[in-house]
């Protein structure tokens, strides 16, 4: 219930709306040239995006084609900064609220 109430009021912000859908963006981007430059699953594109983007880096998958290499190259210097901006933005927000506000009873 708290994550479905924390997209509406994303979504009630014209700020966190920007953010939430560049954020959403970037990843598409990033799963679609995944999966055809280095011909990987959809799942596999997505889960190597975010990975990437949140600087986790496990390893388990690297480009190997040069247009893959050369896309990462771009892909990080563009989208970390924007999924960092919205991880800390996800923080404050949850931060910010009261804490009464999850133990709320009906």
């Amino acid at each position: 219930m708290i994550i479905l109430r924390t997209i509406l009021s994303f979504l009630r912000d014209k700020h966190y709306r920007n953010l939430l859908f560049a954020t959403i963006t970037v990843l598409v981007i990033g799963t679609v040239t995944y999966h055809y430059l280095e011909q990987w699953t959809w799942l596999d594109s997505l889960y190597f995006s975010i990975i990437t983007l949140t600087t986790v880096g496990y390893g388990d998958f690297s480009p190997q084609t040069d247009w893959g290499k050369i896309f990462t190259i771009i892909y990080i210097v563009i989208g970390v900064g924007l999924i960092l901006t919205f991880i800390n933005t996800v923080y404050t927000h949850f931060k910010n609220i009261p804490q009464d506000h999850f133990h709320h009873k009906n």
